[in-house]
Order: structure tokens, then C-alpha cells, then sequence
């Protein structure tokens, strides 16, 4: 690439052929109140504690998810998904952050598996993670490399660690990242809004309607059969 071809700014609107959608840790052990990550935690603390990240998800969050994932579904873009994950039962293979926490998260469980809601179709890349950035513990750099993808879309929980790690990692290795702010969750709205702040130099941050409406423009006619 010349010095010609270079982006002087993020503020791109996506170019079909070069994006990809990446939904993070979108899956059962953290998102249903049934999952691992949940599985101790009172009725009480669930109201409390973490009453606005359930309310987030389900009245936001999850319905923003579905409509980009459709958008790019009907674009053509690639869709892709990470999942807190071990690439063995006992979780010999976890980060040692994740085993610290307690995170463990069997291979092929139903914690593990992408909710229903955005569950991906039998073409689309699933990638088992065992660190919080999606770009430290698994190939996924080499994969979007292989998609000639320059231009990454971030949706997913929770917005201040594991997406946030994934937009960092992926500014530096020279994508250009879209992070998608209503498509995203965490345990407050303090929470989401200080992380939107810090990522704030790292990526453009596009509301959902305003990017199905950029895709529909830029790729009015494309689409691929799933």
C-alpha cells in the first residue's frame, strides 16, 4: 500500500468489500441469566447490580445486534463471532486472567454457544477465546487478513473490557474499527459512557441506524444468499 492509499482519517464510511462485522462474547455464560457467569449470583444482586446490564441487553442491546447482523448479512459482509471458550473440558488451556476470575468455560457447553437470537448461520466463523481481546488468543488477525478485511465493525458485552480490548488491539494492528455504541453493553451506563470516552481515539463510533443506512448506501445492490 503507498503512502497515497493511506486513510488520514477514521471517520470512513465502510466499503462492503473490506468489512466485517465481529459480535464479542454475544453467548449463553454471560448474557442469560442462567449462564456460568451468573450461576451464583442472588436474585437480588441480578436486580441490583446488574439490573441495567439485563434491561440493556434485552430493550437495546440484542435488538441493534440483530438488525446489523441482517444488514450485513444482506450486504454480503462477512459476519464473525468470539466466545469465551476452552479449547479443553477442565480449562487447562484458559489465560491466567480467566482462570484468576473464575471464568471457565467448557469446550462445545451451552455457555459457550452464541445466543439464539444472532445465532450464526453454518457459514459464519465462530472463534473460542480464552483472554479478554479477541486478538491475543486466537488467529483472528490471519483470518480477517485472509478476507482482505481493513475496515472491522465491534458490537458485543461488556463494552469497557472485552470490546474495548478488541478495539484497541485492532486500531493497532491497522484496522479501521467502527464500534457500534447501542450495540454494546456493561453493568452501568457510568460504565459504557467512560468507555465510549477512552475508545473515542481509537475508532469512529456509529449509532445502528446510521450505519444500516451507510450500508445500504454503499452497497445497494450486493448480497449473497445464506
Amino acid at each position: 500500500m503507498s503512502k497515497a492509499d493511506l486513510p488520514l482519517t477514521r471517520e470512513m464510511p465502510l466499503n462492503p468489500d473490506e468489512s466485517a462485522l465481529l459480535f464479542i462474547d454475544v453467548q449463553n455464560f454471560c448474557v442469560r441469566r442462567g449462564g456460568g457467569e451468573f450461576k451464583d449470583v442472588s436474585g437480588a444482586e441480578i436486580a441490583g447490580k446488574y439490573g441495567y446490564y439485563f434491561d440493556r441487553l434485552k430493550s437495546v442491546a440484542i435488538p441493534n445486534m440483530q438488525r446489523l447482523q441482517a444488514a450485513f448479512r444482506v450486504a454480503g459482509m462477512e459476519v464473525l463471532y468470539t466466545t469465551i471458550e476452552n479449547l479443553t473440558k477442565d480449562g487447562r488451556d484458559r489465560g491466567l486472567n480467566y482462570k484468576i476470575v473464575g471464568f471457565n468455560v467448557p469446550r462445545g457447553s451451552w455457555d459457550s454457544k452464541v445466543i439464539d437470537e444472532i445465532a450464526p448461520d453454518d457459514d459464519e466463523i465462530v472463534l473460542p477465546k480464552s483472554s479478554s481481546s479477541v486478538f491475543v488468543s486466537t488467529n483472528i488477525d490471519y483470518l480477517l487478513r485472509n478476507l482482505r478485511v481493513r475496515q472491522l465493525v465491534l458490537a458485543g458485552v461488556v463494552t469497557d473490557e472485552c470490546v474495548e480490548s478488541a478495539v484497541r488491539d485492532a486500531c493497532d494492528l491497522g484496522y479501521l474499527v467502527t464500534l457500534v455504541p447501542d450495540a454494546c453493553a456493561t453493568y452501568s451506563q457510568e460504565r459504557h459512557d467512560s468507555s465510549l470516552r477512552v475508545t473515542g481515539g481509537y475508532c469512529r463510533q456509529v449509532c445502528t441506524d446510521a450505519l444500516i443506512e451507510e450500508i445500504a448506501a454503499a452497497a445497494p445492490d450486493k448480497g449473497r444468499s445464506r
